[in-house]
């Protein structure tokens, strides 16, 4: 399993970046489209991609670095920028995302959970076609299963997830499943009249709630002590999301 795409003498074009920008141009044209729908001018979609992405990149790479602080000492401080070598925390990419966002969403007078909203189920799609990123750079996978277990699986996969001679549970895969079936259900929850916010609180609240049983599986999560950051991080979020959304629902603030 190769994680380039491409190789064209010095050029090397990996699959991760090939993903990212799928899902990054599906992602824009879905906003791009929803805002249009709602009567949100929609270059102000434009203009939140070209400020949060390169937030939410940062985030995610600063996120993981700080908790994998001791191998960059050893291993080089050049190491800290070598995004190619993986090592990106969605949930610090969320975090830098949305904090770019919010700054940019409030210095336009915009509605910010309205806007939230429209950019949610982009969000969740983005999800869904990054993780297979993390299946050709063959990271992120879970813990060893027999042969009889992943022959269930395409044979791609399982030629795919025979690391270190053995087979891994597909976490990436049982994560972009769910992230589709999220992205799913939000565009029909959408098309009700609904609390703005709802929308995007949902999203942290389904996301989080897959995301806890999948880190569960996996064999290379980022611990605080002797808890899966990943897992603590999902059990806030699900319980932020559940108070700001009975919040919301009492504004009674609608489309």
């Amino acid at each position: 399993m190769s994680p380039v795409a491409i190789e064209i003498g010095p050029l090397t074009i990996r699959w991760y970046g090939i993903l990212i920008s799928l899902a990054l141009g599906l992602g824009t044209i879905l906003a791009y489209r929803r805002a249009t729908k709602r009567g949100i001018n929609p270059e102000h979609i434009l203009n939140l991609i070209l400020i949060a992405v390169p937030s939410a990149l940062f985030g995610a790479r600063l996120y993981y670095v700080i908790f994998n602080w001791p191998e960059y000492v050893q291993n080089g401080l050049l190491e800290v920028i070598a995004v190619w070598h993986g090592g990106l925390a969605i949930h610090g990419g969320l975090l830098g995302g949305v904090l770019a966002g919010y700054l940019y969403i409030r210095s336009q007078k915009l509605n910010f959970w309205q806007m939230a909203d429209i950019i949610a189920p982009s969000l969740i799609l983005g999800q869904a076609i990054g993780r297979w990123g993390n299946f050709f750079n063959q990271e992120a996978y879970g813990g060893v299963v027999s042969l009889e277990f992943i022959s269930h699986f395409p044979d791609f996969i399982q030629k795919g997830m025979y690391i270190g001679g053995a087979y891994h549970h597909p976490t990436f895969l049982y994560e972009s499943l769910w992230n589709l079936a999220v992205f799913i259900f939000l565009l029909w929850f959408s098309r009700r009249k609904l609390p703005a916010g709802t929308i995007f609180l949902s999203y942290l609240a389904l996301y989080s709630l897959g995301r806890f049983w999948i880190e569960g599986l996996r064999t290379d999560s980022l611990m605080l002590g002797p808890l899966r950051a990943a897992q603590v991080v999902s059990v806030i979020l699900i319980v932020l999301a559940g108070i700001l959304l009975a919040w919301r629902v009492s504004k009674r603030e609608k489309y």
